[in-house]
């Protein structure tokens, strides 16, 4: 069954028509870091493990933390391999959340059980929590987090809005009973170089990358996010951008009637009275947006990432 995700803009094209899509229903940065020109070989050699190895040293410094990691196929591959690590068992969810952690568990034999609070994880066999949490933005104290950690069997800690908030982040602790995931496509504006990281501890990273298979990330993949991880200046800029257009679109949606649910650096979730009709709203001037099939009420915006976006965004909410 095809799971509901974010990005089905072409789902868009072929109910309201038209070419000049914004989609805005990912969350991922719509002003990326500017590519450069490549060294040919990456394009036509194998990727080579000293390039997996500068990759991991700049995600390493980016992410602030010395535990053993893995750079995979974005942070999806992970969330598919990791649920085969261990015997299936009891697995909760902290929800509402990314559908992908628990469409994936249950796939792979786990009993899965969504819950509310961090107060009803302890005794899973493994629990998930994602933070700051997608689609509501909810945050946790990276303290009640490791306390967690020492109450289940496995921790898996998702990271992958947390780069505008490194204070959240439980990285620098991974370990054997908390595996903590990083993207790269999102904040970095990326995400079809489909890029991620997953860090645990040593023999958990071995048993990851041995299902992962030996190319897991392409050479383009491992130049590009060397290069972009460490670019200090540019993710300081980025990350003081978004913290001044979050408010600016709370301002839009509040002056449409909508009120702000919560979010990240890179969206914003808003209750709105019918989420359909106003998806359907925005989409009659091509802009795309993120609805969910346990609300009706609940509507994400990514944001936009040009005069000329937030020109026709604050148009549609007009």
């Amino acid at each position: 069954m095809r799971r509901d995700h974010g990005g089905d803009v072409d789902a868009a094209r072929a109910r309201f028509g038209g070419e000049d899509w914004i989609d805005l229903s990912t969350g991922i940065n719509r002003c990326p870091w500017p590519v450069p020109a490549l060294p040919p070989a990456v394009w036509t050699a194998l990727p080579t493990a000293a390039a997996g190895r500068a990759l991991m040293q700049a995600a390493a410094r980016a992410f602030a933390t010395d535990a053993p990691g893995l750079a995979l196929n974005g942070a999806q591959a992970a969330i598919q391999l990791l649920p085969r690590l261990d015997a299936p068992g009891l697995a909760r969810v902290l929800a509402p959340t990314y559908n992908e952690h628990a469409a994936c568990l249950r796939s792979a034999g786990w009993r899965v059980e969504e819950a509310a609070r961090l107060e009803d994880l302890p005794g899973a066999d493994l629990a998930v929590v994602v933070n700051p949490n997608n689609p509501d933005g909810r945050r946790h104290d990276p303290a009640r987090l490791l306390d967690l950690s020492r109450s289940v069997g496995r921790l898996v800690v998702d990271e992958s809005f947390a780069d505008a908030d490194p204070a959240l982040s439980v990285a620098a602790h991974a370990g054997a009973r908390l595996t903590v995931l990083r993207s790269f496509g999102k904040f970095w504006g990326l995400a079809g170089l489909r890029l991620g990281f997953a860090f645990a501890d040593a023999g958990t990273i071995a048993r990851i990358g041995a299902m992962a298979g030996p190319w897991p990330v392409s050479g383009p993949a491992l130049e590009i996010g060397r290069l972009a991880l460490a670019d200090a200046a540019w993710a300081g800029a980025t990350a003081a951008r978004l913290a001044q257009e979050g408010p600016r679109l709370d301002a839009l949606a509040q002056a449409a009637g909508w009120r702000l649910v919560g979010g990240t650096a890179l969206f914003r979730t808003y209750a709105v009275p019918g989420a359909a009709q106003a998806q359907e709203r925005l989409a009659r001037h091509h802009i795309w947006s993120r609805i969910f099939p346990y609300s009706p009420h609940w509507l994400r915006l990514g944001l936009p990432g040009s005069p000329a976006e937030w020109a026709r965004l604050a148009g549609a909410l007009a």
